[in-house]
Formats: structure tokens, sequence, C-alpha cells
């Protein structure tokens, strides 16, 4: 663990940033319905520019920027009846 100025430990973030480029709104998963189907762009690392599909939980608008954990998994398509 890292150490900032004053000697405590801080806490390193690990994973990849990804940009939300589209929300679908018909696509909306959980008990309540306050899971929603995004679509993310990628922006650092080995997969920087692919798009994927990642399930988001809470309030979230396009243009947010969210720390995904790995981009290698991604969500199902979501099939509304």
């Amino acid at each position: 663990m890292a150490e900032n100025k004053e000697g405590a430990p801080t806490r390193q973030l690990s994973g990849y940033l990804a940009e939300i480029v589209d929300i679908n709104t018909k696509a909306k998963t959980g008990i309540y319905g306050e899971i929603y189907s995004v679509s993310c762009r990628i922006m650092e690392g080995k997969d920087k520019g692919r798009i994927i599909r990642r399930n988001m939980l809470g309030p979230v608008k396009i243009g947010d920027i969210v720390r995904l954990p790995d981009t290698s998994r991604e969500a199902r398509e979501i099939r509304v009846k």
C-alpha cells in the first residue's frame, strides 16, 4: 500500500475508466427496475476505445465516468417481454 506525504496509507484504485455513451432505457432489470443496461467506451488500458455493454446500479447519465473492475466481462442484452 502506498503512503501519502503525512505517512498515512492511501488506497490505490484499480480498474479501468470508462465513459457512458448510451443508456438503454427500455431495458431495466432488478427487482425494482433499478439496474440499467449501458454502453461504455473504455478510456484506458489495452482495450482503449472499445465499447462494451455493462449493467449499472443507480442513477446514471450519458457522459458519466465510471471505474470498471475489468473489461473482459460484458453484460448480455436484456430482452423486454
